[in-house]
């Protein structure tokens, strides 16, 4: 971002998710990061409850696991 010049904020969103398939795979986790014409970053990330098992070959691409969303909120 050194080499952008900003003239209104920038909100950059990153999701893990169970898998790839759109009709079946649930988000795990939500990330954001906004950037602010002035260079100045605030971000924002939570866990979400799939209420799915989350597929081991996912857990190797982002590392989240069943356990770290256990208690973790569910998406509305």
């Amino acid at each position: 971002m050194d080499n952008v010049t900003l003239e209104r904020p920038l909100v950059c969103f990153d999701l893990e998710t169970t898998g790839t398939g759109i009709d079946r795979d649930r988000i795990v986790e939500i990330g954001m990061v906004r950037v602010e014409p002035d260079g100045s970053r605030r971000s924002f990330r939570t866990l979400i409850n799939p209420e799915m098992p989350i597929p081991p070959a996912a857990s190797a691409v982002h590392g989240i696991t069943d356990a770290d969303v256990r208690e973790a909120p569910l998406l509305a």
